[in-house]
């Protein structure tokens, strides 16, 4: 009996289990969802729009900063590679910082 606890199970693993798995994630793989056309269409359509943003974006920075010469430019102006990550990690942190002492004065 022990002998063939030892031999029948890693077979019957190797033979019947694996297999078994196998096919079952391969048939989950093709169930699952696929992007149709529309969806491409739709991604394209944010795309477009996303641009067209920033565009938008990029053009009210240039005005304010030409009535501004004080105005800190944004992530769409000629400067921005200019700023290190550390100076977005000090902001970032100074946010969240102002963001729990407005939570904290709420409770």
């Amino acid at each position: 009996m022990e002998d063939f606890m030892s031999v029948g199970v890693p077979v019957v693993s190797i033979f019947i289990g694996l297999p078994w798995v196998i096919l079952h994630y391969i048939t989950k793989w093709k169930q699952a969802p696929r992007i149709t056309e529309e969806d491409e269409r739709l991604l394209d359509e944010m795309q477009a729009l996303a641009r067209r943003l920033e565009d938008r974006v990029m053009t009210v920075e240039r005005i304010i900063a030409a009535d501004n010469p004080d105005w800190k430019p944004g992530l769409g102006s000629p400067g921005f590679p200019e700023q290190t990550q550390s100076q977005f990690q000090i902001d970032r942190d100074r946010m969240k910082r102002d963001i729990g002492h407005s939570l904290n004065r709420r409770n």
